[in-house]
């Protein structure tokens, strides 16, 4: 998609600290330059994604339902319809080199670091965090994720297709980074055209292997691939895929890497699912972060038909939108235009105590039980029934025969926790 020619940029996309502003209304930037600074280690920087004039600095509508710190940059420098000449050079990371070999583990993370890239999978994990293991836990391997389990989502499917020499740079890149010998990419068995092409061009290298999963849903969640990959077991909370010496990454965040380590190109831009019966025309984009959702649906075509949902991300874990005018950031996945057939009536009624919630719970959580609790304000049992272990898949929403609101409940509990432990740190 061409470069819009007005961006929203929230401060505020990734999981950790907000980074913070380093640039006010009236400064021109040059694409890619940073704006804002990691507001602390579990952070990263926010990088223009054109090059222009910041026009405003302040809150803003994120796609997750706040207001959010943002920064607005308008076209002025040789990009859209208000372009003039003299736009200036694009900003690229400073020691970037296409003779990465020769560059240090910590080189390596401090490029990926200053790059601001973060898990694009959805997670939006730091990825330099990652890549920087506490002393003690030692690492033995790099699970690269392209399972890419939800329906409608093909984004991580297109970017192993046609960016499959980008994946396997970055792969090798990771490796290095953290000094682990091996390296598996998993590929769920439904997209065999990836899975031979990334095997073709890891062919003669001998620490990359691919290799085909089984379908099954949500097996692109990290605990879920590592044991269907390896065998092993990550601990519940607040145990970490490296508590069994394994950290993964998403084929997208790989891919961005190779850019950042070879070319110096910061994150500003992701390739993002637009899809659904009430899009003219369904697509895979490469969007730069910050550009409004009116745009893409213009891009796209437009609306073939009022829709009756917009979700971000994927119709499992995704959130419904209610405003148009927000806009992609690192961590969108996919745009999904549903028309009222594709939206049964989602009325919840009482539990009927059938138990398939807790059946089908990949971590074998009990969440009727913790959605209720949330619902009766008793934080304390809801934390009992380990609310946190919770990864929010969806499952337990799609089996409710009576189409109770549990993740939604989940994710209102975790909130709620979160705000009563900064409330007492306060």
């Amino acid at each position: 998609m061409p470069a819009p020619c007005r961006v929203v940029v929230p401060l505020r996309q990734h999981l950790g600290a907000p980074a913070k502003a380093i640039v006010a209304v009236g400064d021109r930037v040059a694409e890619g330059q940073p704006i804002a600074e990691p507001g602390g280690f579990v952070s990263a920087p926010v990088h223009a994604p054109i090059a222009g004039e910041v026009t405003f600095v302040g809150p803003r509508a994120h796609p997750g339902g706040f207001p959010c710190e943002s920064v607005v940059i308008e076209a002025r420098d040789g990009v859209g319809p208000a372009a003039t000449d003299g736009a200036p050079p694009p900003w690229r990371l400073p020691g970037a080199s296409a003779d990465w070999e020769r560059m240090t583990r910590a080189e390596l993370t401090a490029l990926i670091r200053e790059a601001g890239i973060v898990g694009l999978g959805g997670a939006a994990f730091p990825t330099h965090v990652k890549l920087s293991p506490p002393a003690g836990k030692p690492i033995d391997l790099l699970v690269i994720n392209g399972a890419e389990c939800e329906p409608f989502l093909t984004c991580d499917h297109r970017v192993m297709l046609e960016e499959t020499a980008a994946v396997v740079t970055g792969v090798r890149i990771l490796k290095r980074a953290l000094g682990v010998p091996r390296a598996i990419i998993g590929v769920e068995g439904n997209k065999p055209d990836a899975i031979a092409r990334l095997g073709e061009a890891c062919a003669l290298d001998d620490g990359i292997e691919v290799v085909a999963c089984r379908v099954k849903y949500p097996q692109g969640a990290e605990k879920q691939l590592i044991n269907a990959l390896t065998g092993r077991e990550v601990p519940p909370p607040p145990g970490l895929p490296l508590d069994v010496g394994v950290v993964v990454q998403n084929v997208g965040t790989a891919a961005a890497v190779a850019r950042a380590v070879t070319a110096g190109l910061p994150l500003y831009e992701r390739v993002v699912t637009v899809s659904g019966s009430a899009i003219a025309r369904p697509s895979n984009v490469r969007v730069r972060i910050g550009t409004p959702l009116r745009d893409i649906i213009d891009f796209c075509g437009g609306l073939a038909s009022p829709p009756a949902k917009v979700v971000m991300g994927g119709p499992m874990m995704g959130a419904s939108l209610t405003d148009l005018d927000v806009p992609v950031v690192k961590a969108t996945s996919g745009l999904l235009f549903f028309t009222r057939h594709e939206c049964p009536d989602s009325t919840p009624h009482a539990c009927i105590r059938c138990g398939r919630c807790g059946e089908a719970c990949p971590l074998c959580l009990q969440p009727s039980e913790i959605a209720l609790r949330v619902e009766i304000g008793d934080l304390d049992a809801a934390q009992a029934l380990h609310i946190q272990e919770c990864m929010e898949c969806g499952t337990c929403a799609y089996i409710c025969p009576s189409n109770r609101w549990l993740v939604q409940q989940v994710r209102l509990g975790k909130a709620k926790l979160h705000d009563r432990k900064q409330q007492r740190s306060a």
